[in-house]
């Protein structure tokens, strides 16, 4: 029987449970144990009114496109949905657009019933959309959240757009306020009527273990991610591993060497990205 690609590593996600749980299962699958470090939440918008005004028009097809950059923004826009006693796919007018950045963004839009007009194929990020997005686009609504970089709203009205920006949710450290906090359904996991058992490390035990070498690679899925991994911890012999070309950079940018970038943002290609971020040791014969 083949040894399992993983067999042995410790790997941790810095991602909430709720959010981990199919990730978790297929590194189970491959071999590893999972740990799981949360390090970023997210919080409401502190200005509901203008949010509800945006989400308002957009029902009432004042907008060509709608451009949605992250998964947390499908969540809210169904929970405004709810608010209004609709489904997503029925609240969105049918004329208006959508535009997607994110494999797991359009899969999100699509499970709830929305066609995806438009998504880049490869680079999957803000310059990724701005280079398919067509000239002019019309009016756009943008939510996002209160830290996203301006690039994007720049570039769809460089490009033409009359663009209307507003603050869909708020990134914080974990946890959120209770009182405050985004209802973010738990991503089902894969296995067999069991939920997939994991590890919940602290800051302080993650920095011990990670201080001895006993965390093998590292999963990071945002900017703020890494942001708050290089804040915390000093890595030593753990390997980085991004999901996607902002990670990616942002890792760059702080100095943290990126051991490998997934190919695609889902859990086989996560595991993928870990095996190949531990390749040299396995290939040398040492534990991972």
């Amino acid at each position: 029987m083949p040894k399992a690609p993983l067999a042995g590593a410790r790997v941790l996600i810095t991602r909430s449970p709720e959010r981990s749980l199919p990730l978790v299962e297929a590194l189970r699958k491959a071999g590893a144990d999972a740990l799981l470090l949360p390090l970023i939440d997210f919080e409401r918008a502190p200005d509901q009114h203008s949010l509800d005004v945006a989400c308002d028009a957009l029902a009432a097809g004042a907008f060509d496109w709608l451009v949605v950059s992250s998964a947390t923004t499908v969540h809210v826009l169904a929970a405004k949905a709810a608010e209004r006693g609709l489904a997503l796919a029925r609240w969105i007018p049918a004329a208006t657009r959508i535009a997607a950045v994110g494999a797991a963004t359009r899969r999100l839009l699509e499970a709830h019933g929305v066609a995806v007009a438009l998504a880049p194929e490869e680079d999957q990020s803000a310059a990724g959309l701005l280079s398919v997005w067509p000239d002019g686009g019309g009016k756009v609504l943008l939510p996002q959240a209160d830290i996203a970089p301006p690039r994007l709203a720049e570039g769809l009205s460089g490009a033409g757009g009359s663009v209307t920006a507003v603050t869909a949710y708020r990134t914080v450290d974990y946890p959120a306020a209770a009182e405050r906090r985004l209802a973010i359904p738990a991503e089902d996991g894969a296995g067999e009527g069991q939920p997939p058992s994991y590890a919940l490390l602290t800051p302080a035990t993650a920095a011990a273990e990670l201080a001895a070498g006993r965390i093998d690679a590292v999963i990071a899925a945002s900017p703020s991610a890494a942001r708050r991994l290089h804040e915390l911890f000093p890595l030593g012999r753990c390997r980085f591993v991004a999901i996607g070309r902002p990670t990616t950079d942002q890792a760059s940018a702080l100095g943290l060497p990126v051991a490998a970038i997934a190919a695609r943002p889902t859990p086989a290609g996560l595991v993928a990205a870990v095996a190949a971020a531990l390749q040299p040791e396995q290939e040398a014969g040492k534990p991972p």
